[in-house]
């Protein structure tokens, strides 16, 4: 893979990690910016140390893999722009130094976290609920990788594969990601200064429950209509949109690095593949000139001269068509994939498992959520990967049916071409007829009748048993024979298909009962099952309904409260100091709770003390019906109340 190098790079092979390296000053400080504005939803004991935290250095979220169905688009056009860097590290000629073998992992795993940490702003900007950062954050970001990307293309425009504009070329998708997102940062900060200026609404809160999963829910609800609605042939035969269903991010993000890798390693293997049927020509050459130097009429150098010119047209042709089958099948199974991830998804919401091997019903936790971080690398990998062996397939079988078909008619040997046809085609017709011609007797001579007459087919039960059973003895030996070719065509068939599906993850290459041996099935069943037990709108809708009525029963239960809710602040001394009045107008109003409480560090007399004052407020409690207005004349007659921490 270091032609992957070559079309990144090709001027100085080092100057995108350079870059990335560089910009990880830059990017800390992005980070730390946004930590400092991200509030903490829990305080800790750190923060009464020190009060100038206050809560502040949350945590800061690039993306929510699982649950976030905002923002889809604009997630996937940053993961656009990251696609560059991403295709970089399945070359060897990244690594900066020499390692050994051994620690090439390490070394892989280190520029992964590299990749991460240069493009941690984009999605940090986008994802952060102070919008007015992070556009202003964002859009300088943008602006610097926009800037750093046109100046590498206009300093170094060329390179080894693609020619003169194979920068340009090779990048313009990512370019185009970067501006995306430059004009997203720009609504971002336009909107956040109307909202400012009171000319624009503040954007609601985003609650657990979205509304497609609310029209989902109702849909299951309502009476299902009698008359289906009619769809069109788009609908039928290509995409039927669904309303009720939306792609997260990761699905979006991973399909458009899918696509933009398809891209850029076609143009790369059409390029390198036109280099080496070049070597090739030249070998040609070469040949015929030492044909030529020989004196002899027929020799062996002019008969491979022949041979290699054939060859090389042959292959040349065959390789730019392939090349265009393949691209074009690479693009359909990374459509197809969604379809399948809605379709799949949406039979788990109905509680149907049965398309799934039985021992995938119940799959682990632990293995289901280390699925969700592990799916999405894998499907690029298996999309990339699998376009090079589907298509190096696909030339195979076109080299063969050239040789096979084309080229024996082509030269005049149509009659030879098509006697050698039709006896193999005759005797595949022989095999295929006697298989059919013993279905088609068992189903004449040795079933019995339907029971009714509109049955679909007779019933499983035997007639005629005696002529049966010589039936059967009979075509015996004739079936050893035959299940000899039958079996070296189910291995054909079985290699073909499963090379064929070695893109698509959504479906195992392994027979049944060895599903478990094929890690990219078993990560697409962790996925959705993942997905399902997150995402799913019934779920989510039952979730949704118990927080809003739990919110109504503390209000309601915060009411008796409601003189001391005029503290403005919530946190720090504002908070303490309501808690403990809080607490001291129920240990007035309950006082047998006292003796409950865990005392601290009291000693023996102290606790005493408290256990007859708490007696004795229990007793004026009994006799007073508001304790509050006793505690107030006691503090007119100086006397001061007890209060107990």
């Amino acid at each position: 893979m270091h032609w992957m190098l070559y079309l990144s790079t090709s001027c100085f092979p080092a100057i995108q990690p350079l870059c990335l390296f560089k910009e990880e000053k830059e990017n800390c400080f992005i980070v730390a910016i946004l930590s400092i504005i991200q509030r903490r939803e829990k305080c800790r004991a750190l923060d009464e140390r020190f009060p100038i935290l206050k809560g502040h250095f949350g945590i800061v979220v690039p993306l929510d893999f699982i649950g976030s169905l905002s923002n889809r688009w604009s997630y996937g056009f940053a993961f656009g722009a990251v696609s560059s860097s991403v295709l970089l590290l399945f070359s060897e000629g990244y690594m900066p130094f020499g390692v050994p073998q051994w620690a090439q992992a390490i070394v892989y795993l280190v520029g992964a976290l590299e990749v991460g940490v240069a493009y941690y702003p984009f999605f940090a900007c986008l994802s952060t609920p102070h919008r007015m950062w992070g556009g202003v954050l964002g859009l300088l970001y943008t602006v610097t990788w926009v800037i750093v990307t046109a100046v590498d293309i206009a300093t170094c425009p060329g390179g080894m594969v693609l020619g003169p504009w194979q920068k340009l070329i090779f990048q313009w998708p990512s370019v185009l990601c970067l501006l995306f997102l430059l004009g997203r940062y720009v609504y971002i900060i336009l909107k956040s200064v109307r909202v400012h200026l009171k000319l624009l609404a503040e954007e609601e809160e985003q609650h657990l429950m979205q509304s497609h999963q609310a029209r989902y829910v109702q849909s299951l609800l309502r009476r299902p209509s009698e008359r289906s609605a009619e769809k069109s042939w788009f609908q039928r035969k290509i995409y039927d949109w669904d309303p009720y269903f939306k792609f997260p991010n990761r699905m979006i993000g991973t399909s458009i690095i899918c696509l933009i890798g398809l891209y850029t390693v076609t143009l790369a293997d059409y390029s390198l593949s036109d280099y080496t049927f070049d070597q090739i020509d030249a070998l040609k050459d070469s040949v015929a000139e030492l044909a030529a130097s020989c004196n002899q009429t027929n020799n062996l150098f002019f008969v491979l001269a022949t041979q290699i010119e054939k060859f090389s047209y042959v292959a040349r042709k065959s390789w730019l068509a392939t090349t265009i089958c393949a691209s074009f099948t690479s693009v359909s199974y990374t459509v197809h994939v969604l379809v399948c991830y809605r379709k799949h998804l949406r039979r788990l919401w109905a509680g149907q498992k049965g398309f799934l091997p039985e021992k995938f019903h119940n799959p682990s936790s632990a293995v289901s959520v280390a699925a969700i971080a592990r799916y999405s690398g894998w499907q690029i990998a298996f999309t990339l990967w699998g376009y090079f062996i589907v298509h190096f397939v696909q030339f195979l079988f076109a080299i063969l049916f050239v040789y096979g078909v084309v080229i024996p008619i082509q030269e005049g040997r149509f009659l030879e071409w098509l006697t050698n046809f039709g006896f193999i085609f005759l005797t595949i017709a022989i095999v295929i007829g006697l298989v059919i011609l013993q279905i088609v007797m068992v189903q004449v001579f040795f079933l019995q009748a339907k029971i009714d007459p509109e049955d679909k087919e007779k019933p499983l039960a035997l007639n005629n048993r005696k002529a049966f059973h010589n039936f059967n003895y009979f075509f015996f030996f004739y079936n050893v024979i035959m299940g000899l070719s039958n079996c070296v065509i189910r291995l054909l068939m079985s290699c073909v298909v499963g090379t064929w599906l070695v893109p698509r993850i959504d479906r195992t290459i392994m027979q049944r009962g060895y599903e478990s041996m094929d890690p990219g099935y078993s990560t697409w069943i962790g996925m959705i099952f993942a997905d399902h037990y997150h995402s799913n709108p019934v779920l989510v809708c039952f979730c949704h309904v118990l927080l809003i009525r739990t919110v109504e029963k503390q209000r309601q239960n915060n009411s008796a409260y409601s003189q001391f809710q005029n503290t403005t602040s919530e946190s720090g001394t504002g908070g303490r100091v309501k808690g403990r009045w809080l607490l001291f107008y129920t240990l007035l109003r309950n006082p047998q709770i006292i003796l409950l409480r865990k005392n601290r560090s009291m000693s023996l007399q102290e606790n005493h003390k408290a256990i007859t004052s708490a007696r004795m407020m229990a007793s004026q409690a009994e006799r007073s019906t508001d304790p509050v207005t006793q505690m107030n004349q006691e503090s007119d007659h100086g006397t001061e109340p007890h209060t107990f921490e």
